[in-house]
């Protein structure tokens, strides 16, 4: 309990496209149907971004409402990061937009490209950031518009993606025992092939051929993914806990990566944690990669699931492949 850094969440919000796109709406036009859909992932429907909907319009929003509830402007802000593997553009950051839509003063702005755990890992360094200089408040925001790297054909991953945006403000704890008390970062390179996209970058440049083969649209090897993210759920919330001489049974709430309902559960049981302290919306917005925390942290907190002084355990895993998780004390 020494390593307490005195930095808390201030407000959070969220933005969720118009559109709702459900399990019966796949069922239309793919060999599939909403009880396949549901019972292989817990999702029943997401949202999926229309025409003027993207990265930086649902990141603006998110913000917004974040800094509404924790009762500060924009002026406040001392540093803006953005999580998201869907940026707005390649260049620049989707950040430096958000900063400028918002009015915020000319402060250090950029993007996290950690898929999944995007959240977790743009939290931490935003948190490391606040304590090695004078930032006194940033605003973290998890946005991704899925959709757009979405090959609507394959029903493997089409079904499971959606788009969607949630935001915390971060700044200093006003009690003793608020705070972080445990960060943890990993990546494992040698899986990075597992969940990628081929082409778009400067290794397979776009090409008629490459777009047409639609290797700019995400791939998936399910099956290795799975078990990977059913193994690192569980390894990253215990591993959490111990370092910070807790047990499972403090957490008020565990707010895991909404990667799928079946992993969720099943590493909720083997830990011993009943549902009810595992917050899962899966069910209404699908992945939403690193949109999925912030989303869940927002309902948790606006939905008043969580109190002041309770323990809450934030997991992600993902692409990359990558996982983390942080502890704080509300």
């Amino acid at each position: 309990m020494n390593n307490r850094i005195p930095v808390a969440i201030k407000g959070v919000g969220c933005a969720l496209p118009g559109k709702v796109m459900t399990n019966d709406d796949f069922a239309k036009y793919l060999d599939t149907s909403d009880e396949w859909i549901h019972t292989r992932t817990g999702i029943r429907e997401r949202r999926i971004c229309a025409n003027g909907e993207n990265t930086k319009t649902l990141a603006i929003e998110a913000a917004r409402k974040a800094l509404q509830q924790a009762q500060l402007t924009s002026a406040d802000v001392d540093l803006l990061v953005v999580a998201t593997c869907t940026p707005a553009h390649p260049v620049p950051a989707t950040a430096c937009f958000v900063q400028h839509a918002l009015g915020c003063r000319h402060i250090p702005a950029f993007d996290v490209a950690a898929a999944c755990s995007g959240f977790i890992y743009a939290f931490s360094a935003a948190a490391s950031m606040m304590t090695t200089t004078r930032y006194k408040y940033a605003l973290v925001i998890g946005s991704e518009a899925m959709s757009s790297i979405t090959d609507f054909q394959d029903r493997g991953i089409c079904v499971i993606l959606g788009d969607g945006a949630g935001a915390a403000i971060l700044g200093p704890a006003d009690d003793s025992v608020s705070g972080i008390y445990d960060q943890f970062l990993a990546a494992d390179g040698s899986g990075a092939e597992l969940i990628f996209v081929p082409a778009g970058g400067s290794a397979e440049r776009p090409t008629k051929e490459s777009v047409e083969a639609g290797r700019h649209f995400l791939k998936m090897r399910g099956r290795e993914v799975y078990k990977f993210a059913v193994t690192k759920m569980q390894e990253v919330i215990q591993g959490a806990v111990d370092r910070a001489g807790l047990t499972v049974d403090d957490l008020a709430l565990i707010i895991p990566h909404q990667s799928n309902a079946r992993i969720i559960e099943s590493a909720a049981e083997k830990l011993g944690v009943p549902m009810s302290r595992v917050a899962m919306n899966i069910n209404k917005y699908g992945n939403t990669s690193a949109a999925s925390i912030p989303l869940a942290l927002e309902e948790a907190i606006n939905g008043q699931r969580v109190k002041k002084g309770d323990w809450v355990l934030m997991a992600g895993f993902g692409g990359g492949l990558t996982w983390g998780s942080i502890l704080v004390r509300l």
